[in-house]
């Protein structure tokens, strides 16, 4: 059996979008040996290798290749991070931490996946979701907490007034 990961990962637009002969081109690599301190704006693909001390911004596509740094905010369409970036991450449509992935900074992203033993010390928004049924507590919610918090009071209340049975 054929196993392929990628490809169910991902939206129909994405396939569609990959099959197209620009998506694969990369138009800036930052070579593993080379150190970048500054701003990095592009309107292509870029593939990091090496350090970028700076912020990226590409219109395109971001890759950041296992063991590759980026200490400052990355801004793209899509980006995939497999080394280590320190700053805020803005991804329009897709972010992908594969599992050697760590961030240090907050994640916001159309759609987010992630690896398991990737890293993330930020928080974290999906854009691609609508939260906002969830943001308002109905009569039917707040009538079910009222009961927990009850509960609790209940229950603690009366394991203070039962006296311990003697054996």
């Amino acid at each position: 059996m054929l196993y392929m990961p990628s490809l169910f990962s991902k939206s129909v637009e994405e396939i569609e979008h990959k099959n197209d002969s620009d998506s694969d081109q990369v138009d800036t690599v930052v070579g593993p040996s080379v150190v970048v301190e500054g701003d990095f704006v592009s309107h292509g693909n870029i593939v990091v290798k090496g350090v970028v001390s700076g912020n990226v911004k590409t219109s395109q596509h971001l890759l950041v290749e296992e063991g590759a740094k980026i200490m400052a905010h990355v801004k793209a369409r899509s980006a995939k991070v497999a080394g280590e970036v320190r700053g805020n991450i803005k991804v329009k449509d897709t972010l992908e931490l594969t599992a050697t992935a760590k961030v240090l900074g907050d994640v916001e992203c159309g759609t987010l996946i992630v690896a398991g033993g990737a890293g993330i010390n930020g928080k974290c928004t999906t854009l691609a979701v609508d939260f906002s049924s969830l943001k308002e507590t109905n009569k039917e919610d707040k009538k079910i907490l009222g009961l927990r918090k009850k509960s609790k009071i209940e229950l603690a209340g009366f394991e203070e007034q039962q006296p311990m049975a003697s054996v």
